[in-house]
């Protein structure tokens, strides 16, 4: 969730785990648009089983809040990656407000930061400014500098009018859609851990 060059600054709240209800402020731009409390609900929700000791990517971190709540509800290490000096700066009055020892933050262009990644991640989370066409570029690196550790989960939100086309190589295990906001969870075909069972998106939704 990067800014642009006009600030906007605002305030919400950790929903849950070793933080929950202590307010985090965040700066950025006009198109900073923090995911809404609703949404994240659900999604913590689907990670639940999978959030304790995880090692987690929040690319386009805008105001942390998913890298956050993840560090708040259990996970080993989160890093934040984000391009903007403001959102970063304020990412780290918030990292050091909360004592996150767990939390590293990287100020620079997501991108270009997987390219040089060497380490593998349990779940990701990719909420890119919208329009953008960052989600496909960014599934297409995750994959190509192997970024996933075996049974990843991928965190997908954009708008409904700019939905991507996933490959193939990318399987859905959650869908939803709220008001103009669709957002999922994926996994790469090549990382994922056979459970023996075969599901159809339609069991899942």
């Amino acid at each position: 969730m990067s800014s642009s060059r006009t600030v906007q600054r605002g305030r919400l709240r950790i929903i849950g785990g070793e933080w929950k209800r202590r307010q985090i402020r965040f700066s950025g731009g006009a198109d900073l648009r923090p995911t809404p409390d609703s949404v994240r609900e659900t999604l913590f929700n689907w990670l639940s089983p999978d959030l304790h000791q995880a090692e987690c990517l929040d690319l386009f971190a805008g105001s942390g809040a998913l890298g956050l709540e993840a560090a708040s509800r259990g996970a080993e290490s989160v890093v934040l990656v984000e391009m903007h000096k403001t959102c970063c700066a304020q990412l780290k009055d918030t990292v050091a407000l909360l004592n996150a020892e767990q939390v590293m933050i990287h100020c620079a262009e997501a991108l270009d930061w997987m390219t040089s990644c060497e380490r593998q991640f349990d779940i990701v989370f990719v909420d890119p400014p919208y329009d953008s066409g960052l989600v496909e570029r960014s599934l297409n690196r995750l994959s190509r500098y192997q970024l996933l550790k075996p049974g990843a989960r991928i965190y997908i939100e954009c708008s409904a009018q700019e939905a991507p086309a996933i490959s193939g190589d990318w399987t859905a295990l959650r869908q939803k859609k709220a008001g103009q906001v669709c957002y999922g969870l994926y996994q790469h075909v090549a990382n994922a851990v056979d459970n023996g069972k075969t599901q159809t998106l339609g069991d899942l939704l």
